[in-house]
């Protein structure tokens, strides 16, 4: 998904927050230096700090890519589908519905979300966690992009989240590795939506959305109950399920994608 439209249209809006110290643009270091700052007054530990940001620079490559990037789709949603949505991702799908059946009765009885819907939407971010879930840096990604004046609101509060995920243990710095806009794990969470709606469901003590099936399922689980998402009811076009699933993302073809894929698993 992120190669047709990159997952900052998802997940959690940040909120607005006191003035902060890294000014985007002019000298890197200096910014690095400010959003350290930011990063103390927000608790992250100076040993955190001086990790994540040891030998950070900017990457060339993320900010290429993120320019060239389109936010509309300009395929019909017929001709998207047919594209995402094949007999092999179908039967992947099903396979995976068997075998985590247990897990997802679970997921459903705590969020109220259909197991049909999680596996959909974990198919076409990550291939069901089989596909690229990225190889960048998030630190680096997001720093560079931070430093960027376009959007750097968004991507300071994304990169101070990043911090706050190892900060809390969810995973290590050399495991904090991800798309071009900083997307982590099976589902493809910003930090802000990591730290927000991340669930720890294998009870190992952290939320770990990159190797643990039952911790990405939750917390995909998650974001789309806090949402407003409903089990047993429609997540067609116009209904209430259809709108809380513009959280996960905001273009309707993909979620029409999501429902229309979740309805080939249980065979309607």
């Amino acid at each position: 998904m992120r190669k047709l439209l990159p997952a900052i249209v998802f997940g959690a809006v940040i909120a607005s927050g006191p003035a902060l110290a890294a000014k985007c643009g002019g000298d890197f270091n200096s910014f690095v230096a400010g959003i350290s700052a930011d990063a103390r007054a927000a608790g992250v530990s100076e040993n955190v700090i001086g990790s994540a940001f040891a030998g950070v620079a900017q990457d060339a490559a993320v900010l290429n890519f993120d320019r060239r990037q389109r936010y509309t789709f300009n395929k019909t949603f017929e001709q998207y589908v047919s594209t995402r949505v094949g007999a092999g991702r179908i039967n992947g799908g099903r396979a995976m519905l068997q075998r985590h059946a247990a897990l997802l009765a679970r997921i459903e009885a705590r969020f109220g979300v259909p197991r049909q819907i999680l596996v959909a939407i974990w198919g076409l971010e990550t291939d069901f966690g089989k596909g690229d879930m990225g190889k960048l840096p998030v630190i680096r990604t997001l720093t560079t992009l931070a430093h960027d004046c376009r959007r750097t609101e968004l991507f300071q509060g994304e990169l101070i989240a990043a911090l706050k995920i190892v900060q809390r243990g969810d995973l290590p710095l050399r495991d904090l590795i991800g798309a071009f806009a900083g997307e982590i794990g099976q589902t493809q969470f910003l930090p802000s939506s990591y730290v927000k709606y991340g669930v720890d469901f294998d009870g190992d003590g952290r939320v770990d959305l990159r190797h643990s099936v039952p911790d990405v399922l939750a917390s995909t689980a998650n974001l789309l109950h806090t949402n407003g998402f409903k089990m047993g009811a429609s997540y067609e076009e116009g209904s209430a399920n259809f709108e809380a699933m513009r959280e996960w993302n905001h273009a309707t073809i993909y979620r029409k994608t999501i429902g229309y894929f979740a309805d080939q698993l249980v065979g309607r």
